[in-house]
């Protein structure tokens, strides 16, 4: 499927690709999407429009009893493909969302991609992403896909290890103060990762005071992962096809089961 070119046609108006991506017809809506990446210039401020509507709460929530409305999706992955910063602020307000709201709207995509397109949009900024993880009221999902879009800045080279690691002590060592066991899972998830050696007492710790849930990642897999090394331990964030800038809007939704008939 990667290798097949679509068509571009650039001479597809902005309003007609915002009418393709609104709703949910079946079919993955390649066409429109080749012509919005073709006209990136034009497209974007539309695009911002669709995210700042859906950042409202109130809005999210008539567009979500609409059930088959998806701008917000293909808005999300192709402003995070132009590495759109003026999103970020969008992105985060989205985030904010009741958790039911944010299952409804985006399903999957908030464990799945969320973390990448934070990471592709916050133009190396992650002040406001730990202010995200940190915040114990926000959906603990989404606190995950924060922790998650500090190793893709790594693995994308805009963040370096020692960097993020440094981060993530500071979360061990009492700057995460609730006892999200989802959000410490990750945590520890994501240590392992950036080969997080010197945080092995931090966590050991963290598993004691059972803030671990175990049946998402036990302390033996744990040991497991660092007893193989650094060099394998990077090899494998570096081939890891879920921690990744987003590049490309089609690879990124084209391949969806909802999609039962797609035009290429």
């Amino acid at each position: 499927m990667n290798n097949i070119q679509g068509k571009v046609d650039s001479t597809m108006e902005v309003s007609e690709i915002l009418s393709r991506f609104e709703r949910f017809t079946g079919k993955f809506e390649r066409e429109a999407v080749d012509a919005a990446v073709a006209q990136r210039e034009e497209v974007t401020p539309e695009l911002l429009r669709v995210l700042e509507a859906i950042a409202d709460p109130d809005r999210a929530f008539q567009l979500d009893a609409e059930e088959d409305y998806m701008a917000h999706l293909y808005a999300m992955y192709l402003l995070a493909q132009f590495r759109e910063t003026r999103a970020f602020p969008h992105v985060l307000r989205i985030a904010q969302h009741d958790g039911d709201l944010l299952e409804s709207l985006f399903g999957d995509f908030i464990t799945g991609s969320l973390g990448n397109v934070l990471a592709s949009v916050c133009g190396g900024e992650v002040e406001e992403i730990q202010s995200l993880i940190e915040n114990a009221d926000a959906d603990e999902w989404v606190r995950g896909a924060a922790l998650g879009s500090l190793v893709t800045l790594v693995r994308a080279g805009i963040k370096s290890r020692e960097e993020v690691l440094d981060y993530f002590a500071s979360l061990f060592r009492g700057r995460l103060t609730d006892k999200n066991d989802i959000v410490w899972s990750d945590l520890v998830i994501y240590s392992t990762d950036l080969y997080g050696i010197e945080l092995g007492h931090d966590i050991e710790r963290a598993y004691a005071e059972g803030l671990i849930d175990e049946g998402i990642i036990g302390l033996k897999n744990v040991h497991r992962d660092l007893a193989l090394g650094k060099e394998w331990a990077l090899g494998r964030l570096a081939s890891d096809p879920h921690r990744h800038l987003v590049d490309d809007t089609v690879k990124e939704m084209g391949w969806w089961d909802c999609f039962q008939t797609m035009s290429f």
